[in-house]
């Protein structure tokens, strides 16, 4: 596991890499970022879920002057999804630097809005060479600026019939650029293109990672109408502390944290659509224990740092087996056992077969009715998150907020115990508060003083 501390990456930039949970590189992140930030072309063979995004951003982002309201890099994608993708995770990689302003230009949306974006100035453009050719032809969109040129799936573009408005668009950037195509796979069209456009491209390809045998898998199968209950059934049978349960739609996350919530468990959705801060809020408290399901979307778990995950739950299974991998790899870390479980219904069969493929070995199928409750009363997570009114802007640190919950000082003193992860964000601090006196803590924090001064805290 290498660090990116090893990168010549910016200070502010590797705090808020830590901040995201961004522990150590993925092996292709390793392999290519050196390379990148050293200003080479790249050819890099990696397949979706590998963390290909940061290996492109990261590089773009350092050579990016935010003072020059000009468009210094692109990304092309296939699909206006991937493109959705794709810039909310530049934004969060970004959020170290100044006011960075990501625009996404795809097709399907009217043009209007995309002109008045680029016309107050973008730095960086995301979206579909259809759309992008469109923009460069009535002179909306200029690139005269342009230090890097992304190819995101480069071979599913091919595919998809994209190959000369790939090389159209490639035309218009400034010869003097960098240039990085990512790929899953090395058709000949990659080789065609990095011919017409790529100066002496480094090849980088990394192999996919295996199933890891610490990880109990069991399938079930389901229909349409009993796959929530299903998800509940094993929330009641096994009583985890934290599960994280994937689904394939933003709007299937939701539905089932509503489903959650209706059946008494402590749930939250994560997804595209969440702006920073309900994003921060979020994955804090699921972090700090306060939260029992986290319900998510592949892209916005990513980067997600939770040590102790008792159990993923595959509520879709997704039709991309090395993304399951990743999936069930959240759970079983650090030497522990870890049980992935995946719900099927008959039309995702062709999916299963692929993961058993890929995997090399058969899947293991139970039954629902198995699942029987265990234990009395709702699954309550153990502790409650206490939310503060300020931080990284107002200089308050970790230790500050412990110091003011174990002193003397405004009420009773509380042992470490009863306190536990402490995550403080740009205005504001999470801190995960044993539940049996959350409510003493918060009047404690709003009573007493944290680093000199009066501090506004609530219950999440």
């Amino acid at each position: 596991m290498t660090a990116f501390s090893t990168l010549p990456l910016a200070p502010a930039t590797l705090a808020n890499l830590q901040q995201l949970g961004f522990d150590a590189m993925t092996p292709i992140q390793a392999a290519s970022l050196p390379v990148a930030l050293a200003g080479k072309d790249l050819i890099a063979q990696a397949k979706t879920g590998s963390g290909k995004t940061a290996a492109f951003a990261l590089p773009l982002l350092a050579k990016l002057n935010p003072r020059w309201f000009a468009v210094q890099a692109m990304v092309l994608c296939p699909t206006r999804e991937l493109a959705d993708q794709v810039t909310v995770e530049i934004r969060r990689l970004a959020r170290a630097q100044d006011n960075i302003k990501v625009v996404t230009l795809c097709g399907g949306v009217a043009t209007r809005g995309q002109r008045a974006s680029l016309e107050n100035g973008a730095h960086i453009v995301v979206g579909t060479p259809g759309r992008i050719m469109d923009l460069l032809e009535r002179e909306y969109l200029t690139l005269e600026g342009l230090n890097t040129l992304v190819l995101d799936e480069a071979d599913r573009m091919l595919d998809m019939g994209f190959f000369e408005d790939i090389v159209t668009v490639a035309r218009q950037c400034p010869k003097e650029r960098q240039t990085l195509l990512f790929s899953a796979t090395y058709p000949e069209g990659i080789e065609k293109l990095a011919k017409q456009f790529m100066q002496d491209p480094q090849q980088i390809k990394v192999e996919a990672p295996v199933a890891d045998n610490t990880i109990e898998q069991r399938f079930f199968e389901v229909d349409r109408e009993s796959r929530f209950s299903a998800v509940s059934s094993i929330l009641n049978h096994f009583r985890p502390i934290s599960t994280i349960a994937f689904c394939n739609t933003k709007q299937q996350c939701n539905e089932l944290v509503d489903t959650l919530v209706a059946d008494g468990f402590v749930a939250q959705a994560l997804h595209g659509d969440l702006d920073q801060r309900e994003r921060d809020q979020v994955l804090a408290q699921f972090a700090n224990r306060s939260c029992s399901v986290l319900v998510a979307t592949d892209v916005a778990s990513r980067g997600l740092d939770v040590k102790e995950l008792d159990i993923v739950i595959n509520v879709d299974i997704t039709p991309d087996p090395e993304v399951h991998v990743h999936r069930i790899g959240r759970t079983g870390r650090a030497g522990e056992k870890g049980l992935a479980l995946s719900l099927a219904s008959m039309r995702e069969m062709g999916a299963v077969g692929k993961i058993e493929q890929y995997q090399n070995a058969p899947s293991v199928w139970h039954k629902l009715d198995e699942l029987t409750p265990n234990g009395t009363g709702r699954l309550l997570p153990p502790m409650v998150t206490v939310q503060i009114a300020g931080g990284r802007k107002e200089k308050i640190r970790p230790g500050d907020v412990l110091g003011a919950l174990t002193n003397d000082e405004g009420g009773p003193a509380f042992t470490r115990e009863q306190i536990g992860k402490i995550q403080v964000t740009e205005f504001c601090t999470f801190v995960g508060v044993a539940r049996d006196v959350a409510q003493a803590a918060c009047n404690k924090l709003n009573a007493g003083r944290v680093k000199g001064k009066s501090v506004r805290a609530r219950l999440l």
